[in-house]
């Protein structure tokens, strides 16, 4: 099921790349879907070994403690 917390992504994409992405993650054995949220979070990971840990910011309806406002 989905989670509704999460956020929804849309992009446009030419027929090759979106040809090669559907060859890459059935040749992995996953979704298109999948193979995307997979490269995201590879690239992510190198980013915050490289930079160092990106902080999410509290969210909006709470302080920086974590407590509701």
């Amino acid at each position: 099921m989905r989670n509704k917390k999460n956020k929804h992504l849309g992009i446009e994409i030419d027929p090759e790349l979106h040809y090669k992405l559907h060859y890459i993650s059935k040749y992995y054995g996953r979704s298109a879907n999948g193979e995307i949220l997979y490269l995201i979070r590879q690239e992510i990971r190198a980013f915050e070994e490289a930079e160092g840990k990106i902080e999410m910011p509290p969210p909006a309806d709470t302080d920086a403690n974590d407590r509701p406002l």
